[in-house]
């Protein structure tokens, strides 16, 4: 739960700390390579969050769907999402190809791993949690889809912010969800 508050924390800190950034123009990664604090907190806010994401993935996800090869499998693209925000935070502006690269696979393999995981919970009888992430997967990918079919703005910063808000929705509800099941299960 604190991966995604520590990562927009960082965000919104660092684009109140950069007066030229403008969401409708801008990249938030063009944050990244601003000087001073503003790139610093930036890039450790993805690095931090990805890495929280990771470990989410690694002793949550896995556990959680331990009878489940379509979650394991989802799980497995959730995590590889979650290196790709570490990597962007890394590998920021200033690595222009790895950087679209690692940007490009955040953005694609969350909603896709939403969508396996969507089958996992189907397959579990989870059929309002399916909903729920199917929902949630469906709120990650329509504003890219939208951008490359209307181009309704200049910049990417709205599309990376509606996706990643959605995905920690669905991280903070699915940890709740987790955190409830476990109590109940002592």
């Amino acid at each position: 739960m604190v991966a995604p508050v520590l990562g927009f924390t960082c965000i919104l800190t660092a684009v109140a700390s950069y007066p030229a950034f403008s969401w409708t123009s801008n990249a938030l990664s063009d944050l990244g390579v601003a000087p001073g604090l503003t790139g610093l907190l930036f890039n450790f806010g993805l690095c931090a969050s990805g890495f929280l994401g990771f470990n989410f993935t690694v002793f949550g996800l896995f556990t959680y769907f331990r009878k489940s090869l379509v979650g394991k499998t989802g799980a497995l693209v959730f995590a590889a999402a979650a290196v790709a925000l570490i990597a962007i935070g890394v590998f920021n502006e200033s690595f222009k190809g790895t950087h679209f690269a690692v940007s490009v696979a955040l953005f694609v393999l969350g909603p896709l791993s939403m969508f396996i995981m969507t089958s996992a919970f189907l397959l579990g009888h989870q059929r309002r949690m399916a909903i729920f992430t199917l929902l949630i997967a469906i709120v990650a990918a329509l504003p890219w889809i939208l951008l490359f079919t209307f181009r309704y703005v200049k910049g990417v910063a709205i599309p990376e912010t509606v996706s990643a808000l959605a995905v920690s929705a669905w991280t903070i509800t699915l940890c709740y969800v987790m955190a409830k099941q476990s109590r109940a299960a002592t």
